[in-house]
């Protein structure tokens, strides 16, 4: 039995993976888990590969991997926030009621 078409387009072209996926995902993993200082790279630099993969037309076997990596990114980002919003309230409100 032979296979005539073999490594033809018929399936279409291989999957492509983003250089970047892994470590998009491990920043933000990073930034969930360790240190949120972290979230805001996973963040761009996801916007960055996710606008890479739009653009290029291409199916890219990472996608999800990088799209996750970036919602962590989001997500430590906004806690970030909010925990150094936190605490400039708690440093302001120390520094008014320390009776000047």
């Amino acid at each position: 039995m032979s296979y005539p078409h073999h490594g033809s387009s018929f399936y279409g072209p291989p999957p492509l993976s983003h250089p970047n996926g892994t470590v998009i995902l491990v920043l933000g993993i990073l930034g969930l888990v360790v240190c949120s200082l972290l979230g805001p790279f996973a963040w761009v630099m996801g916007n960055r590969a996710l606008r890479e993969i739009d653009e290029s037309g291409h199916y890219y076997e990472n996608r999800g991997s990088i799209q996750a990596g970036r919602i962590c990114g989001i997500i430590s980002s906004v806690l970030m926030m909010f925990t150094f919003g936190l605490i400039f309230f708690v440093l302001g409100m120390a520094f008014l009621t320390s009776g000047l």
